[in-house]
């Protein structure tokens, strides 16, 4: 989600406040100052182990680069920052981390590249593509058929949709968006999640329910605050980004998968730059740099086979 460092540290500052005054807890005020996203407890410290420095240029990927990036020897990345563990701020409310951003830097150092990373709004950063102010974009971007008219996907996870309730809530499992109806749910602006509530809220209609209502926020914390405020009933978000999340804070929990998405390196159609970078996330999973980075984040579950240029969406 998008996240400018100061309002990182406001949105931590207002989670925290949320979960104190709604839970009756002092864990959240252990956080890290300029963490994005839910409060992180002692328990659940952002890891910081170098899983990439390690890494060597791969001389065949390498090959596969147009020439004159090669002769560049940098990109532009944008960065969609605010959702662990795909990427977040450290500390020191400055330093970015997370899979998107150890991945991404672990496929530079393959291609013998350096990347200028640009944080921005995870919303703006797929239109930005095709007007070529980014060479490529990273925020968790699940790959769609919608999004596959317009982008070039390089896939490096398997992540998707789920839900996240309150303690006191009588959801136990949503398999059908029909059991939503009459609920408030809170999702994250310009996202898979936004589609598909949107695109499913006549079936409450056309069952003789009340539609559910979608309340949408730019910020990631805004989401979590809305929950645990009670301003919404359930939210839609990643997977692993939910799991991540109801680790940190008491009194919610993690309800279920909804739909498995993959996961890639964002390019404007028909960039020369995918196959380089799909040989080297295969690169990173031939040398075990793959396999680590996935361990530290805790997102094992997520790995896939082999990274794919645009490939269809998992229905």
């Amino acid at each position: 989600m998008p996240r400018t460092r100061h309002t990182a540290a406001l949105a931590l500052i207002t989670v925290a406040a949320v979960a104190l005054t709604a839970c009756g807890s002092g864990d959240p005020a252990a956080a890290p100052a300029g963490a994005a996203g839910p409060a992180a407890s002692a328990k659940g410290r952002v890891p910081t182990q170098d899983v990439v420095s390690s890494v060597k240029k791969n001389k065949a990927a390498a090959a596969l680069l147009p020439p004159d990036v090669r002769a560049a020897g940098t990109l532009t990345i944008a960065s969609s920052v605010g959702t662990p563990p795909g990427a977040t701020y450290l500390p020191d409310g400055k330093t970015v981390a997370g899979t998107d951003i150890d991945v991404a830097d672990a496929v530079a150092r393959e291609l013998g590249l350096k990347l200028k990373r640009e944080v921005a709004a995870f919303e703006a950063i797929l239109p930005a593509l095709g007007s070529g102010k980014y060479d490529l974009g990273t925020g968790n971007f699940g790959v769609t058929d919608e999004r596959r008219r317009t982008i070039d996907f390089v896939t490096y996870l398997n992540d998707g949709q789920g839900f996240a309730v309150r303690d006191d809530s009588k959801l136990a499992k949503v398999t059908d968006l029909t059991q939503l109806c009459g609920l408030t749910v809170g999702t994250a602006a310009g996202t898979t999640f936004e589609v598909t509530l949107e695109e499913n809220k006549h079936r409450c209609a056309e069952a003789g329910r009340k539609p559910y209502d979608v309340k949408t926020y730019s910020d990631l914390a805004a989401v979590w605050a809305s929950l645990q405020q009670g301003r919404s009933d359930v939210v839609m978000s990643t997977i692993n980004g939910l799991r991540y999340a109801v680790e940190q804070q008491e009194g919610v929990r993690f309800l279920n998968e909804f739909k498995r998405l993959d996961v890639g390196f964002a390019f404007k159609k028909g960039t020369p730059l995918a196959p380089a970078f799909q040989a080297a996330v295969n690169g990173l999973k031939a040398d075990g740099t793959y396999d680590r980075i996935l361990k530290k984040w805790g997102i094992g579950a997520s790995a896939i086979e082999s990274s794919r240029i645009s490939p269809p969406e998992i229905k």
